[in-house]
């Protein structure tokens, strides 16, 4: 296994758990609701959904790869959906449905 790839992974597995763990460890009982900590914590899921796709896509950007419109579709619907909808989630499920349909159309 290539070094680079290890670190990067052991990189976004500390910073997922982080962004799981740490939050628990706040006292929110003083937070107003639309407070720092409060958008802080919000932005928490989407921002460990990113931690990982950057860790998973990453190396396999060196070399534009064949499948790389079921990646674009998987991309557009995740953010479509999340606008919409404003549902890690949903965008979650609706990316991976994506690129499943485009990588078994485009196959």
């Amino acid at each position: 296994m290539n070094l680079d790839i290890l670190i990067i992974a052991l990189m976004a597995g500390v910073a997922n758990w982080a962004f799981r763990f740490l939050p628990l460890r706040f006292d929110l009982s003083a937070g107003h609701p639309d407070g720092l900590m409060s958008r802080f914590l919000a932005a928490t899921g989407p921002a460990a959904i990113c931690t990982l796709f950057v860790a998973s896509i990453l190396p396999g950007l060196k070399v534009l790869p064949k499948d790389a419109g079921a990646l674009v579709a998987g991309l557009t619907a995740v953010c479509a959906a999340f606008a919409v909808f404003r549902s890690v989630a949903g965008a979650t499920f609706a990316g991976a449905a994506a690129y499943a349909l485009a990588f078994w159309a485009l196959g």
